[in-house]
């Protein structure tokens, strides 16, 4: 058995948003920080950053082999899932897919948006960095991303308040993947 240490990987990774189809970074700049002017730093995070791609393959079988024949691939997900310890309305707003923000002399609201089974959700890109083998970044975009899952906000003694994520990746066209992964390697 060959094992190579470098490409094990752990630590952590840097999650932004940014609005669907904001200026995605050059496959060449991923070693340096998003443009702030497209992307957002959510904050910290807790228990990782996860990309989850759920495949679902319908088999093939002919009355003459008892074997599996081939399979079709006819449903796939991408998920992004993390927990945001930062508990920010801009989080709130992040995982609830928008709202109404207000402000003023010591106070700032947030109302969530109204949305019937009609309305069209306001979707959004997702960008995070994390280690890729050898030390070096590998950057994960979700160009178009809604967050689809049950949250909670919980107050207790002796957990932080956090705001559980989940966001599903969206078809955006026959061109254009739901998703963007490169790493560097140098």
């Amino acid at each position: 058995m060959s094992v190579t240490a470098t490409n094990l990987t752990q630590g952590p990774a840097d999650l932004y948003t940014g609005t669907f189809g904001a200026t995605e970074p050059a496959d060449t700049a991923i070693n340096a920080t998003p443009e702030a002017s497209a992307w957002t730093d959510v904050g910290a995070t807790t228990d990782g950053v996860k990309l989850t791609v759920d495949q679902t393959y319908s088999e093939m079988e002919v009355d003459q082999v008892v074997d599996r024949v081939g399979s079709r691939l006819t449903k796939r997900d991408f998920m992004v899932e993390t927990a945001l310890a930062e508990p920010t309305l801009e989080n709130l707003s992040l995982v609830m897919n928008g709202g109404t923000a207000a402000s003023g002399s010591g106070y700032k609201s947030l109302e969530p948006a109204y949305a019937t089974s009609a309305t069209q959700p306001t979707y959004k890109a997702l960008l995070f960095d994390g280690y890729a083998p050898q030390q070096f970044r590998r950057r994960v975009i979700v160009r178009k991303a809604l967050s689809t899952d049950a949250f909670e906000v919980a107050y207790e003694k002796a957990n932080m308040t956090v705001f559980s994520a989940k966001w599903a990746a969206h078809f955006v066209s026959t061109s254009i993947s739901p998703i963007h992964i490169v790493d560097a390697t140098s």
